[in-house]
C-alpha cells in the first residue's frame, strides 16, 4: 500500500526515528489495515465505533496487554496525522483514551449461561450442529478462535480425543476434547458437514456455501445464538476461553497447567485468571479457617 510505504519513508528518513521504532509503526499498521480488510473497512473513513471496535478486537482476540494497545494507538495516531499531508483527515483514534496500564480482568460465562447458550443451536439440521460443536470446542479446549477456524480433520485424533493446533507464532500444541464434545464432533462429521461440504474441502469447520469459515463468521454466529439468550452483557467468542482457564482453576486445576492447555509462552500471561477465581477462594476459605468452619 502506498500510503504506508511513503510513511515509513517519512518515519525513517525525515524523523529519525530507530530502526526498531520503523518496525513496529509497520507491524502495528499492517496489523490494523488487515483487520480493516477482514471487516469490510474503509480505513480512510473509519469511525469512531469502529476504532473502538478495533481496540476491543486487540484486547479480545489478540490478548494485547494495555502497553502494547498504548504504543498501537500512538502508532495509528501518527499514521493518520501523516494521511493529513495527503488530504485523507479522519480523528477517530485521536478521539480513544489510551488505555490504564492495570490489570484487565478477562470476562467469563458463568456455568448457568453457558448451559443456555448450548442448548440455543438445532443440532436437527447441519448448522445448528456446526454452532453446537464450536460452542462445545472452545469450551472444551481453549483454544482461540483463530485456532478453531483452522482445524483440518487430519489434525483430529479420535482415539486419543486429542487436536493438533498451529498458535501463535507458528508452535504447535496438542489440546483435548470430552466425551461430551466428541459425541457433537461425531454427529457433525457423519452429518451436517457431510451436507456443507459441497466444494470438498479438508478444513473441519464450514459456511453455509461450503467454504472455509472465518473468525469473522464465528463472531456472527456467536451474536446470532446471544440473540436468542435472556444474557443481556457484551459477548465475544473469545470468553469461552477465559471460561475454560476461569473454571479450570475454580475446580483445583493448578495453574502451570493451564498456561500449558492455554499454550501460554509465559505464566505471567495466565496469572490474571487467579484473580477471578474468588468462588473458589472464598469456598476454601470456608472449609479451613476453624472460625469460619464455626
Amino acid at each position: 500500500m502506498k500510503y504506508l510505504e511513503d510513511f515509513l519513508k517519512y518515519i525513517d528518513f525525515e524523523k529519525n526515528d530507530s530502526e526498531y521504532t520503523t518496525i513496529n509503526y509497520e507491524s502495528d499498521i499492517k496489523e490494523y489495515l488487515e483487520f480493516c480488510s477482514n471487516n469490510k473497512i474503509d480505513y480512510k473513513n473509519i469511525s469512531y465505533k469502529q476504532a473502538r471496535n478495533y481496540i476491543n478486537y486487540l484486547y479480545e482476540e489478540r490478548c494485547d496487554k494495555a502497553s502494547t494497545i498504548s504504543r498501537k494507538i500512538s502508532a495509528l495516531r501518527t499514521f493518520y496525522r501523516y494521511l493529513e499531508s495527503k488530504d485523507i483527515e479522519n480523528y477517530s483514534f485521536s478521539l480513544l483514551k489510551l488505555p490504564k496500564k492495570g490489570k484487565r480482568l478477562p470476562k467469563f460465562f458463568e456455568y448457568n449461561e453457558l448451559e443456555e447458550l448450548f442448548d440455543v443451536p438445532d443440532t436437527n439440521d447441519s448448522l445448528g450442529q456446526r454452532d453446537r460443536l464450536i460452542l462445545e470446542l472452545l469450551y472444551a479446549s481453549g483454544m482461540r478462535v483463530s485456532e478453531l477456524v483452522n482445524i483440518k480433520l487430519n489434525d483430529i485424533s479420535f482415539g486419543s480425543k486429542t487436536i493438533k493446533i498451529l498458535g501463535k507464532g507458528n508452535k504447535e500444541r496438542i489440546t483435548y476434547y470430552n466425551d461430551i464434545t466428541n459425541k457433537y464432533l461425531n454427529k457433525y462429521i457423519s452429518n451436517g458437514r457431510k451436507e456443507l461440504n459441497v466444494n470438498n474441502i479438508d478444513y473441519l469447520f464450514l459456511n453455509y456455501r461450503g467454504g472455509h469459515l472465518t473468525t469473522r463468521g464465528v463472531e456472527k454466529i456467536l451474536n446470532k445464538i446471544i440473540d436468542k439468550t435472556a444474557l443481556n452483557k457484551h459477548i465475544t467468542p473469545h470468553m469461552l476461553r477465559h471460561s475454560f482457564a476461569t473454571h479450570l482453576l475454580n475446580e483445583g486445576c493448578d495453574l502451570l497447567s493451564v498456561q500449558e492447555l492455554l499454550g501460554h509462552a509465559s505464566l505471567s500471561a495466565t496469572n490474571i485468571y487467579t484473580h477471578i477465581t474468588n468462588d473458589r477462594l472464598k469456598d476454601v476459605y470456608l472449609k479451613t479457617h476453624p472460625r469460619a468452619r464455626k
